[in-house]
This record gives structure tokens, sequence and C-alpha cells, in this order.
């Protein structure tokens, strides 16, 4: 069996696509695999780590306005349909995956024109262009959300939640604790804006954790993103903040280990990415989460309203989030041990954790056609 995947541009297309490998490896271990994605995206980095064929495509997303630039872009991207189809008639798949981010477009559509199953992952409440442009096309579509069944045809849409890593669920609590030398009997809340940071989350986090050094009854866990790094230390500093008399509060550039401090986090603050989210709620975490203003079609703030209308997140919109608005969230659901309890509840109710197993499957069972 030949499979082609495709998904690019960010963490939140690729791990899904690695993950979704992962399971099909596990249920036919002979099957050859190429990913495709592009010399920009950081599956340029990744993909090759995990040991699986890359291939490239030249591509770059459209601007939402009329510039010259896009017509530069849309030449690119006849080009790249061209080699999609060059590609596909070479590797000869039995069926062709993506994952999210443009370079999906040009190779699920050649794909489907050259008669081939092809399945998309759709991650997010909202779907973006392409997802939607493609499921005239493709043979299934598997969302990550009940929500985002609506946006597709009913007769070919099936909800499988979204895939994440295995060592998510198989993290030890214990573990964490011991890595970070982290008290296990008091709450540990996790901070993170995703791979790259949020500036505005490690902004607000600077008053809560000014309020927090001299009171050890929580702990804190700051991921701040490796650009963000050196600025936040800095911040903290100027506002009196000594990190070294505060053992419960830990600032760290980058988590290598995410599953691990899931695994012992009471309560999460992050920003609203389909993959995190998907995490969160495999583990029962309840959060506060930010969402990133700017994403496509402004998905993240639907993905953070979809957890909050189920009870499982509180929403703070980044134009509204300060320290004040974050510290007063945070210490009524840190004092209300019932609602936090309430909220862990509802965040597993939301979890998948099977979801790459059944896309897997659902891939399978296309292929077979």
């Amino acid at each position: 069996m030949r499979i082609i995947v495709s998904g690019g541009g960010t963490g939140g297309h690729i791990y899904p696509a690695i993950t979704i490998i992962r399971a099909l490896k596990a249920r036919v271990p002979e099957a050859e695999f190429l990913y495709v994605g592009t010399r920009r995206g950081l599956e340029a980095d990744i993909v090759p780590k995990e040991g699986l064929p890359f291939a490239t495509i030249d591509l770059q997303g459209f601007e939402r306005h009329i510039t010259l630039d896009n017509l530069r872009r849309a030449g690119k991207a006849l080009v790249g349909v061209g080699k999609a189809a060059r590609l596909v008639r070479k590797f000869r798949p039995d069926a062709a995956i993506g994952t999210g981010g443009y370079v999906c477009g040009p190779i699920l559509l050649a794909a489907s024109l050259a008669g081939v199953p092809t399945l998309i992952q759709e991650q997010n409440v909202v779907p973006g262009i392409t997802n939607k442009l493609l499921s005239r096309f493709v043979t299934k579509i598997a969302t990550g959300t009940e929500e985002a069944m609506r946006h597709f045809p009913a007769a070919k849409t099936v909800c499988t939640g979204n895939p994440i890593r295995s060592e998510v669920l198989t993290a030890r609590r214990e573990d964490g604790l011991k890595a970070y030398g982290f008290s296990g009997d008091r709450r540990i809340v996790l901070v993170s804006g995703g791979s790259r940071g949020a500036r505005a989350i490690n902004r607000a986090m600077v008053g809560v954790l000014k309020a927090a050094q001299h009171h050890a009854e929580v702990q804190f866990l700051l991921a701040t993103g490796k650009g963000e790094y050196e600025a936040e230390l800095s911040r903290l500093k100027d506002a009196g903040v000594d990190l070294a008399a505060a053992p419960h509060i830990k600032v760290v550039p980058y988590l290598y280990d995410m599953p691990q401090a899931q695994a012992m986090a009471d309560l999460a603050v992050f920003r609203a990415g389909a993959t995190g989210l998907a995490e969160l709620t495999a583990r029962g975490i309840p959060a506060i989460l930010v969402p990133y203003p700017y994403a496509a079609e402004n998905h993240q703030e639907h993905n953070a309203r979809a957890l909050e209308e189920a009870g499982a997140a509180r929403m703070i919109l980044d134009r509204d989030l300060s320290s004040e608005r974050l510290a007063s969230v945070l210490t009524e659901l840190l004092s209300e041990p019932e609602k936090l309890a309430q909220m862990a509840a509802a965040s597993r109710r939301l979890g998948r954790p099977e979801a790459a197993a059944d896309i897997a499957e659902l891939v399978l069972s296309i292929a077979a056609r």
C-alpha cells in the first residue's frame, strides 16, 4: 500500500499528519508513504526527522486582497498543480490524505482527478477555504468536531475528532512533577501560547506571576516561546519578580515534552489551535483560552467558543486580555474546586483519544475500494 500525505505550514497541520501515519503503520507495517510539503514550512524540518520520504511543492498562500504579489503566487500555484500531478503519477498512491495548509490543495486535487481515493482531515470548527473547495472532489472528510460537519457534504463527512500523539495519553503526572520540581499536593497551571509563543499571553502573565511569587499555593509553568523568552525574563525582572526565590514558578522558552507538562496540569492557559485543544480534552484539562485573533477565518475563536459553550473552558479575547482580567479568571477557577472539576469532566467528554485510529481505519476503507 502506498499513501501520499500532505499538510504544511504549522505544527497544527504537520503533527496530526504524522500521528495518522503512525496509526496506519501500526495497521499496515509494509505501507509506503510520501509526505508532500513546502520548503518554507516547518514540515521541511520536522518530516525528514521522522524518517519519511519528503517532496516539496513551491507554493505560498494568497493575501486576502488584490496585489501584484498575488499574481506571482498564482503563477507558482499553477506550476505547483503540475508538479503535484507528476508526483501522483510517479508515486501511484492507493490513497491521499490532507491535514491542512495550502500545499494540500494541489496534491489532493491531482489525486482526486487521477481517481485516487482522498481524505481531508479538518481540525477546526470553521474550515478554511482550501478544504471547503477540496470537499467537492475528495472521497471522505474527517472532522475534529461535530460543529464542523455542517460545512461539508453530509454523505462524505464523518466526525472522528482530531488525532493526538500517543504520548499525550501515556505521559505520567509524577514524571512531570519530578522534571519541574513541583509539589503534587498543590495545583499547577500550565501556560503556553504555542510553539512560537504568544506575546499577549506572556505580557499578561507578568502581573499574574508578580502577585503569585509570594504565594506558593499555586504552581505555574510558563512556556514563552523561544523568540519571546529573553524579553519575558526582562519584563519579569522589571516587574520585581525574582524567579530564583520562587521555585513554584518555572519559566521556560519551549516545552520539548508537552505531554509531560499536560500530565501534571490542573488548569491550562492556551491559544485555541485545534491540535492543542484536542490534547487538552483527551486528558480532560480545563482551560482558559485566548484565541489568536489573526487566524484564518477567525477559526481559533470558533474553536474556543465551542469549548466554552460545552463548559470545558473560559474564553478571553485577545483584545480583552490583561493581567487583571487573567488573574481574575484564574482566581475564580482555582478557588472553586467543584467548578474546576466540572470543567475537567466537560473537557474529558469532548476528548477523542481514539481519533487517529478511527482516521486510519477510514483511510484503509477508502483505499480498499
